[in-house]
């Protein structure tokens, strides 16, 4: 027969076991729907401790914190074009009614991913239909996301999920038509580039003849100048010349031989060949004794 100890002891532990069953924690990241034989019994969004029924009630969790779904490989849109853009998009969302989430995909996360997935898919494939390739690059890329927001989030909330955001990482053309466009664009800029080099040679050939022009217009009007002040120069020197001369005239002419002679005897060998009557020596003749003149040059 038992001991009433050990009896004891075992409802301690089986009030123990019975305890630890029924408490359980939420955490402040989760929320935690309790359910009673399938069927949800309460919602708790709040973290701390709680209790429920032990076997009868069991208790899920679900994530409280933004999710992120990014597609692997790009989606294929199509604009009003009729051109196919390759589009690497990805979802932000979050669940904020966990009882109606459970409800429309049983909480399978991989559901409602391909839920929300085919809500923006459908959605930005109307919104690409309805704009050109440059319209979804870089005009209205902001607008697009924007609307594909407000409409995703409209259908999330029939699954108890806030789409938070949506957003185009890239927008590119498939590589097929990409190449085609490197090449129609690399050919345009090529041909604005002769263009703009054909420009730039004729403003230079035209820059350069008019420096030309303006160079031999200002060469002339320098030696125009220079003649008419050399004209000028000699006329008053001949001025000072004659009136300085003009009382000796015959003395203005000694003066005047003195310097072709100076000139013309510059150097030992210089040699000058001229008739010994040659009024040139006109002042050199009756210089030596007895006024002999023996028409030698000095």
């Amino acid at each position: 027969m038992r001991s009433p100890l050990s009896f004891a002891g075992f409802v301690v532990a089986t009030l123990l076991v019975v305890v630890a069953m029924s408490i359980f924690t939420v955490d402040q990241r989760q929320f935690a729907l309790v359910f009673q034989l399938g069927e949800v019994k309460n919602v708790i969004t709040e973290p701390g401790l709680n209790f429920k029924f032990p076997m009868i009630q069991n208790v899920r969790y679900f994530e409280k914190r933004i999710l992120t779904l990014d597609n692997n490989e790009p989606e294929r849109f199509i604009t009003s074009e009729k051109k196919n853009v390759l589009v690497d998009s990805y979802i932000k969302w979050r669940i904020v009614d966990p009882k109606l989430y459970y409800i429309s995909v049983g909480g399978d996360e991989s559901r409602a991913k391909t839920r929300l997935n085919q809500t923006v898919n459908a959605g930005l494939r109307e919104e690409f239909g309805k704009r050109t390739v440059h319209d979804v690059v870089s005009g209205e890329r902001d607008k697009i996301m924007e609307d594909m927001r407000v409409k995703a989030d409209a259908d999330a909330r029939k699954i108890g999920v806030q789409i938070v955001d949506v957003r185009l990482k890239r927008v590119e053309l498939p590589t097929e038509v990409s190449e085609a466009v490197y090449r129609r664009m690399e050919a345009e800029r090529k041909r604005v580039a002769n263009e703009l080099r054909s420009q730039g040679a004729a403003e230079a050939e035209k820059i350069r003849a008019d420096a030309d022009r303006q160079r031999e217009i200002i060469v002339a009007e320098a030696y125009r100048d220079a003649q008419k002040t050399k004209g000028e120069g000699d006329a008053k020197a001949a001025a000072i010349y004659s009136q300085a001369m003009g009382p000796s005239p015959e003395f203005y002419a000694f003066y005047r031989s003195l310097e072709a002679y100076r000139n013309s005897f510059r150097n030992k060998n210089d040699v000058l060949v001229v008739e010994p009557n040659s009024d040139f020596f006109r002042y050199m003749k009756n210089m030596g004794r007895g006024g002999e003149s023996d028409g030698k040059r000095k």
